[in-house]
């Protein structure tokens, strides 16, 4: 991720390096017209820099992610960060260009321009936080009945026998299908279930057919109760 920040800065600083020619170095932009320096155009110029590293910290947060998916949820904080700053550009440069504009309507408008930027910018970041915060909710919520039924096809390769291995496989089926989403009401049937896994665990162990067998007809009996509970709070 760092490595496309690289490109975005070096792209960014280019762009800022032409606007500071174009402003300073070339003293006509319009013929016949030339810029004076005055309190509105140093105004004008001072929010399209704040524009500038405004638009360069949204990419820094956006590239940071640690994985894509999070990266692809901060794309839209750099679409936003790149419209306010052409924006600012556009609005900034026509002030600019303005002579004898009043320094108060420059810092008015320019204002205006930036708070609706960021108003902006802070609505794509907190889409994206909620976004993020669906995701991990949702995983934390379905890891429960993931790891029992990683953990049931463990045990099925476990086993040395086939009434241990069909116990487990018995287990695996009613974990695959349960419902995969959990919810505190479930704390205790699912605490129920994590013990007698433990207990078909050393059942398999010890190669143990009949513990193995009570073990998985109480799960079953278990991931029941479970998928009755789930039905009830929905």
């Amino acid at each position: 991720m760092k490595k496309h920040f690289g490109f975005y800065a070096l792209l960014w600083a280019i762009l800022l390096a032409l606007f500071c020619l174009a402003v300073f170095l070339v003293r006509s932009v319009i013929p016949g017209y030339e810029i004076r320096y005055d309190a509105w155009f140093w105004i004008a110029f001072a929010f399209i820099l704040a524009a500038f590293i405004g638009n360069l910290v949204c990419a820094y947060f956006a590239f940071k992610a640690k994985n894509l998916k999070k990266m692809f949820l901060n794309l839209p904080l750099i679409t936003v960060s790149r419209a306010a700053l052409i924006a600012m550009l556009i609005v900034g440069s026509g002030l600019m260009l303005i002579p004898n504009c009043p320094a108060w309507i420059a810092a008015i408008v320019c204002i205006l321009l930036f708070a609706f930027n960021a108003v902006a910018v802070i609505k794509a970041v907190w889409a994206a936080d909620t976004v993020n915060n669906v995701d991990e909710k949702i995983k934390a919520n379905t890891s429960f009945i993931k790891r029992v039924t990683v953990d049931a096809e463990c045990l099925i390769s476990r086993a040395r026998s086939d009434e241990t291995r069909a116990a487990c496989k018995a287990v695996y089926e009613a974990a695959r299908y349960s419902d995969p989403t959990s919810d505190d009401a479930l704390s205790l049937t699912e605490a129920k279930i994590t013990v007698k896994m433990d207990e078909l665990a050393e059942a398999v162990a010890s190669d143990n057919a009949e513990a193995a067998g009570a073990a998985a007809q109480e799960l079953k009996t278990l991931f029941d109760e479970r998928a009755a509970r789930c039905k009830s709070l929905k």
